[in-house]
């Protein structure tokens, strides 16, 4: 094997393959970074029996080939090399790296030890990629991170047609996010259970090309798959991934129909409010929120402790209510909100809020909806 390469687009196409490498692996060759080198360019790969990602890229390759080196070292190195053209040589059970004056030499794992990544489902539909890499991280903003609870990890993706439904919980609060894509059949419908965080990596990363094609294929109850491609400037990217198993829990009847009190309030004041006040707020203690007479005034600390007040101006429409939330919880439903302001819509005080970007006349409904349960206050 040996081929002579852009420094930037291999370094970034080797940061890339190896950024899915799993930390503790089960068996030292999945720790390795698959460089296949042929007559069409070069493929760079890693899997881990989960998750694989497939980077290809043009180079000039002299001799055909296949090696196997530690990807976090490769990338470490990339990283640090001077702005010249690489080349790679295969010498026996070493591979060489020279980089202008800069030489590295590395050693081989046993290609033949390494699985066999798996193919790409066929393609379901493609969704532009910065959409896409937007609802994601709106989605994922609610999903679990308790390994104990490995369902409550994954986001819901449910595809009817040409939308596309992105549902996450952690039994504490709820994501919704709707978005348009292209599908390739008009009456597609499918599910699929992703983990949160390949999904949210994965669409951050494949924001370079104008779409991302998904590829999503459930043949049986834990043995689905979903891949996702995308275009960027030095060739093509691709992740697979299993999807988890087991039910997510039936999370759209928990949006009520009608709302008693809706509160309309500014974003970003309501925002740094929380902030300020939350300072004072004791682990796991709630911020209270109390909601009358055109005021949302919050509250956090009490008896002997450090206290907190401040009010801020709302629009409110219904009942008045007093209610208190994890601030940090209600703070990442809100950060990641577009519209400047926002709606508070509660059916009454100990049930959950519905936060979502204020409708103005005539627009289309907000895509995303942030369901959070309320914390009891502190008397």
């Amino acid at each position: 094997m040996k081929f002579r390469v852009d420094r930037d687009v291999f370094a970034d196409a080797v940061a890339w393959a190896a950024r899915s490498l799993p930390v503790r692996p089960s068996t030292p060759v999945l720790s390795g970074l698959l460089i296949e080198a042929s007559d069409a360019g070069l493929v760079l790969s890693t899997f881990d029996y989960e998750t694989s990602a497939r980077a290809t890229l043009a180079a000039e390759v002299s001799d055909e080939g296949t090696a196997l080196v530690s990807g976090r070292l490769l990338a470490d190195i990339c990283r640090s090399l001077p702005a010249k053209p690489v080349e790679m040589v295969l010498d026996g059970a070493r591979v060489s790296l020279t980089c202008g004056s800069a030489r590295f030499s590395l050693q081989t794992m046993p290609v033949e030890d390494y699985p066999s990544l798996p193919e790409m489902p066929s393609a379901t539909g493609t969704v532009k990629s910065d959409l896409f890499a937007h609802a994601v991280a709106q989605a994922v903003t609610a999903a679990g991170r308790d390994d104990m609870l490995p369902v409550l990890t994954g986001v819901r993706l449910e595809i009817e047609g040409s939308t596309i439904s992105l549902l996450a919980t952690d039994r504490f609060r709820l994501s919704h996010r709707e978005l348009e894509w292209d599908p390739r059949t008009p009456d597609v419908s499918a599910a699929a259970l992703v983990p949160a965080k390949v999904l949210g990596d994965t669409a951050k990363s494949l924001t370079a090309g104008s779409e991302i094609t998904i590829a999503l294929s459930t043949t049986g109850v834990g043995e689905g798959i979903i891949g996702f491609e995308g275009q960027v400037a030095g060739g093509v990217r691709r992740t697979t991934t299993r999807l988890l198993d087991g039910e997510f829990p039936k999370v759209r009847s928990l949006f009520p129909s009608e709302h008693l009190t809706v509160a309309r309030v500014d974003k970003a004041a309501l925002i740094e409010t929380v902030k300020r006040v939350a300072l004072v707020a004791e682990r796991n203690t709630a911020v209270q929120l109390a909601f009358s007479d055109g005021v949302l005034t919050l509250d956090a600390g009490s008896g002997d402790e450090a206290q907190a007040s401040e009010s801020i101006e709302a629009q409110i429409d219904g009942e008045e209510l007093t209610t208190g939330f994890n601030p940090q919880f209600l703070l990442d439903g809100l950060t990641v909100i577009d519209e400047a302001v926002v709606d508070l819509a509660f059916t009454q005080a100990s049930k959950p809020v519905v936060i979502s970007g204020t409708v103005q006349d005539g627009a289309a409904e907000p895509g995303f909806r942030y369901l959070l349960m309320p914390r009891r206050l502190l008397s």
